[in-house]
């Protein structure tokens, strides 16, 4: 059931008002809300404006009526004066306060309860009251107390909207990350069409497009660089400060900046599928989504506003038939209790911690799909990660090639290279470069095979030729016995062998190595510290991957792990209690990725990898795995504060708005419950204002 984008309330889909926002469908339990989330600089002006109604009218009608009251003046014109205070706060009351009832019908109609309910009830009963009071001399009813509220209801109105409005204002500084984000996009961009440059709107770029990009100018779609070289500023997509060096053939990010040189690029992806719009898609439905947390904060509230009125209902009818008090005063109690435990700052409590928290995600460079996934973060245990391409840089080269028999050096990197010919594996890259640089000719390869987690098969030369690894070798017969301990000397200093065999016969052995990424023991060694399993996962075999772990301060290793054993793994290490997370980049992870508590997804990687991540890290850092567990733990932590300061506020004032204490001459006024109702929201959302301060510490 979908949720509104504003006050979070669940939905329904047939019943409710929808409004169709950026290519995206919301729905929206009140037009209010509606009016909230399309425009709301409008709705900020309409509140300012209500608030200076509600407050215009509601506070002299507040100190007239004190005055009156503890006869200073006009004491002897209450009846007409009643009249008077009828005209100016009946605006109020219907005006500003419609959104209330509206509100209200809302609730009723959805079969919800919202705090909308409790101010509807609360202001009408004193309004109500106040004008049967006003007119019944007009009627010839006397005796009757001529005291009225017409100055509650009015400052209740705007006290409640002047919360409003500050907390709309913190709400909407709180989305200024896709404000920023918004901002980025260029609005046009220079194309050639047919041998001439055209500037068109950003929106009708179409891919394959070649697109001008010149020195200053915002790169206006994804796209590869088909001429030229430069410098292009990236912070605002990864905040990574220091401007990358782009060639011919590398990517240019939409809204990044170039800084130095002319570039031409061949459009890759436009409109909503560019890098920027999936940002802004993926920050925008997580800062919606619900967290599980929210759930208990939902079920909480949808009986505590019935018990509510049912607990006011209750101190009215003590106070007036137990305790013999009159009708107007037992009605101050009954007012205070409903306006007092308002749950609004239950409903906002979790909504905007996580808000400001996506928001601050995105300024890092981390994009967190939803809620869930920010709260679940911060109970990780375990962190997983894979080797090439997330531990290592995923850019293997040759370092060793070992001939056997009478096959040369020479013939073993040419064989290799030629059956790996076109593979898009990294370490079958590296083989065919290695060749390539040292000028030997290679052969296209005949009845290719691409075996996971073990090798390839193809024939060169109408020769049968196998290249991978021992799992590979001893599924077909073949015996490297003589290679042994050649592959073991290999495997100690972390390189990964890849077996040669040609007639079933083993020939040589190529021993390609990755290096680690720049920050990847920085980045264990944080997660250590932070009390955290670090495990490494890969295909390769034992012996290289506890060297490369040796290397990344990784004390725990799971080797030799087929690509469709990976998800399994993860559901073992579940199953013995840990909350785990995958980080991974490749297509091969994904599934390892979807069943980790939370995936961790490179944004280098492949577009599934980061289609099963719940986080999808822009930068190629892993310290940004980091930060995005301390992010989760400081947004779970305002979280906490916020629910227990909702709850301790309306557990502790409840009984005092109900009289509990009137005995020793504790009571809480109507008006005062308005100005805390108000204020314990407006303090639940400048707490989660306190996450813009968030910075990652290594």
């Amino acid at each position: 059931m979908p949720t509104d984008p504003v006050c979070g309330m669940y939905v329904d889909e047939g019943t409710h008002l929808t409004a169709i926002v950026r290519g995206r469908r919301y729905y929206f339990c009140s037009e209010t809300c509606l009016e909230t989330f399309t425009a709301p600089e409008k709705e900020l002006a309409r509140l300012k404006r209500l608030t200076a109604l509600s407050l215009g009218v509601g506070i002299p009608l507040f100190v007239v009526a004190l005055g009156m009251g503890l006869g200073w003046f006009w004491s002897n014109l209450m009846e007409p004066m009643n009249v008077v205070f009828f005209v100016l706060a009946t605006p109020v009351q219907f005006v500003a306060g419609w959104r209330f009832y509206r509100g209200f019908w809302d609730a009723i109609r959805s079969r919800s309860a919202n705090m909308d309910v409790l101010i509807a009830i609360g202001t009408s009963a004193a309004w109500g009251y106040s004008a049967i009071v006003t007119f019944l001399p007009y009627v010839g009813v006397r005796g009757v107390d001529p005291a009225t509220y017409y100055d509650t209801a009015a400052v209740i109105i705007g006290l409640i909207l002047l919360g409003k409005y500050f907390e709309e204002i913190a709400k909407g500084k709180a989305s200024d990350a896709i404000r920023k984000l918004m901002d980025l996009a260029p609005r046009t961009a220079h194309v050639l069409r047919d041998g001439r440059e055209e500037e068109v709107a950003v929106e009708l770029v179409q891919l394959e497009d070649l697109v001008i990009i010149r020195p200053g100018e915002r790169v206006p779609v994804d796209g590869t660089i088909v001429e030229g070289f430069s410098a292009i500023d990236e912070s605002m997509i990864t905040g990574e400060s220091i401007p990358v060096d782009k060639k011919i053939a590398d990517t240019a990010i939409g809204a990044t900046v170039n800084k130095t040189g002319f570039l031409k690029i061949r459009a890759t992806r436009v409109g909503a599928d560019t890098t920027l719009s999936q940002i802004i898609k993926l920050v925008e439905e997580a800062q919606i989504a619900r967290a599980p947390i929210q759930k208990l904060a939902d079920r909480v509230s949808s009986v505590f506003v019935p018990a509510v009125v049912a607990i006011a209902t209750f101190t009215f009818f003590a106070w007036y038939i137990r305790l013999g008090q009159s009708v107007a005063h037992s009605l101050l109690f009954f007012i205070a209790v409903l306006i007092i435990a308002c749950p609004c700052a239950l409903g906002i409590a979790t909504p905007a911690a996580i808000m400001v928290g996506t928001g601050k995600g995105a300024e890092n460079g981390l994009l967190i799909k939803g809620g869930e996934y920010l709260e679940k973060a911060h109970k990780l245990t375990t962190v997983v990660f894979d080797k090439t391409g997330t531990l290592t840089k995923g850019k293997p080269s040759v370092t060793d090639v070992v001939a056997f028999g009478s096959t040369s050096e020479a013939d073993v990197l040419r064989l290799a290279a030629s059956a790996e010919k076109g593979s898009e594996h990294p370490l079958g890259e590296a083989i065919v470069r290695a060749a390539a640089a040292r000028g030997f000719p290679t052969e296209d390869p005949v009845d290719f095979e691409a075996i996971p987690g073990r090798g390839i098969r193809a024939r060169i030369g109408g020769r049968p030729l196998l290249l991978g690894n021992r799992k590979l070798m001893a599924d077909a017969g073949v015996s490297i016995a003589g290679a042994e301990s050649v592959l073991q000397r290999l495997e100690a200093e972390g390189k990964t062998a890849m077996i040669l065999a040609v007639d079933a016969a083993t020939v040589g052995v190529v021993a390609v190595a990755d290096t680690l990424k720049d920050h990847s023991v920085e980045a264990v060694r944080a997660l250590k510290a932070m009390g955290i399993e670090v495990i490494m996962m890969t295909g390769d075999n034992r012996r290289t991957a506890e060297a490369i772990a040796r290397q990344a301060g990784v004390d725990r290793v799971i080797a030799e792990v087929l690509p469709d054993q990976k998800e399994e793994k993860i559901k073992e290490l579940q199953g013995a209690g840990k909350v785990v997370s995958m980080v991974g980049d490749g297509i091969n992870d994904a599934p390892a990725l979807a069943q980790s508590d939370v995936g961790i997804a490179l944004g280098s990687g492949t577009d599934v990898a980061m289609e099963a991540g719940g986080i999808v890290l822009i930068k190629d850092d892993l310290r940004d795995v980091v930060a995005s567990i301390q992010l989760s733990r400081r947004t779970v932590q305002k979280i906490r504060q916020n629910l227990f300061w909702a709850f301790f506020y309306n557990a502790a004032l409840i009984p005092l708005a109900a009289g509990v204490l009137a005995g020793i001459g504790i009571v809480l006024n109507p008006i005062i419950a308005g100005a805390a109702m108000g204020f314990s929201s407006v303090s639940v959302v400048m707490n989660s204002m306190t996450l813009r301060r968030f910075t990652p510490k290594f």
